[in-house]
């Protein structure tokens, strides 16, 4: 499985390291802006991401945004959502709002921090990405 984690904050991004590591090569962009320009080249090379794990709140693009832009980027090259990357969006943000507007954007999950592997792993299973 090729991953991307896109995070922001140091410590969040080592914890989805540790949690995701033996699953497959992970990436990692610190902002939205850094995701789109992976997403882009995963896909001029043919290799694109099987999972993307985004925050939502980041600094010059945040994860709405870049989940947006990937989503226009899989269109442009033919991609239908479904087979596109699965996208986990993960945050502080436990609100109603910041949720439906995650799953308007078209992402696969949605996991509030502190993030726990289990369910993590629920997510990945349910998303056809481990067994």
């Amino acid at each position: 499985m090729k991953i991307l984690i896109v995070e922001d904050d140091f410590t969040s991004r080592l914890l989805m390291q540790e949690l995701l590591k033996g699953l497959g090569l992970a990436h990692v962009a610190v902002n939205g802006q850094e995701a789109v320009a992976a997403v882009r080249v995963s896909l001029e090379t043919h290799e694109p991401y099987d999972l993307i794990c985004m925050d939502i709140m980041m600094p010059d693009m945040d994860g709405h945004q870049a989940l947006r832009e990937i989503r226009e980027l899989e269109e442009a090259w033919g991609i239908i959502f479904t087979d596109g990357a699965k996208i986990i969006m993960t945050s502080a943000l436990s609100d109603m709002r910041n949720k439906i507007k995650a799953f308007s954007g078209l992402c696969n999950g949605y996991l509030e921090k502190p993030i726990r592997k289990d369910k993590l792993l629920d997510e990945l299973h349910s998303n056809n990405l481990i067994p």
